[in-house]
């Protein structure tokens, strides 16, 4: 149970038991980011319903306010960040690790946060509108398949936490939660999304930011969400 534990307490905010660890258990953590993407979508779903007893945009307004809170934003700081180091370094490439490193927001990160929050907003109340919130655990939990996908095809940027993730996640973990992804998505055709999205993340990570860390997990994480609400919306 340490992995789940450790899992749980680095991608969400819950009140959990600290457990003695040591790199290699935190590593291995990674394993379960699928099962904590569910208490994450669980969380949500509890803040859309509630809100939605209301009206469906206080349910898509308390439903973003559960993502952040459970989550720690961290995954918008990740993609804040993200944001900021491909737009300096769209002139110069020597920029991008700097950047990253800056515990600054920069225009483009305060831009790209705003625009993901409103998008989340919009879909969540069309979510809502339509009673579809029984589907955001399995979109949280398919979105956080991606950090698997994204340690074993890309090169770690720096030391880190993408490095030490990388030395402990197995394809055979990817295959495990690809197959239960399957069975999601026979009830949720729109997580078949899921496949092109993180998959097209890996090359353009590579391409802008030249490899994968902690950030760049976390921005991916985001764009993943938001891709399959949309291609929930739009299936529905």
């Amino acid at each position: 149970m340490k992995p789940v534990i450790l899992a749980l307490q680095f991608m969400t905010r819950l009140p959990l038991p600290q457990v003695r660890a040591d790199a290699a258990d935190f590593a291995a953590a990674m394993r379960w980011f699928p099962l904590a993407g569910l208490v994450v979508g669980a969380a949500v779903w509890a803040g859309v319903w509630l809100g939605a007893l209301t009206d469906p945009w206080v349910g898509a307004l308390l439903g973003v306010g559960a993502w952040a809170a459970i989550t720690g934003a961290l995954h918008l700081d990740g993609l804040g960040d993200v944001a900021d180091a491909a737009g300096a370094g769209h002139r110069d490439p020597g920029r991008v690790s700097e950047v990253l490193a800056d515990p600054h927001i920069g225009s483009f990160g305060v831009v790209v946060i705003a625009l993901q929050i409103a998008a989340k907003l919009v879909l969540l109340f069309l979510l809502a509108q339509r009673d579809g919130g029984w589907v955001l655990p399995a979109i949280a939990c398919a979105a956080r398949i991606g950090p698997l996908v994204w340690t074993l095809i890309l090169p770690p940027l720096h030391e880190g936490l993408g490095s030490r993730f990388a030395a402990a996640t197995r394809w055979r973990d990817v295959a495990i939660w690809a197959v239960l992804g399957a069975i999601m998505a026979c009830f949720v055709p729109a997580l078949a999304m899921a496949v092109p999205v993180i998959w097209l993340w890996g090359p353009w990570v590579r391409s802008r930011l030249g490899g994968i860390s902690g950030d760049s997990h976390g921005a991916g994480i985001e764009t993943t969400e938001t891709a399959l609400l949309l291609a929930w919306v739009t299936l529905s």
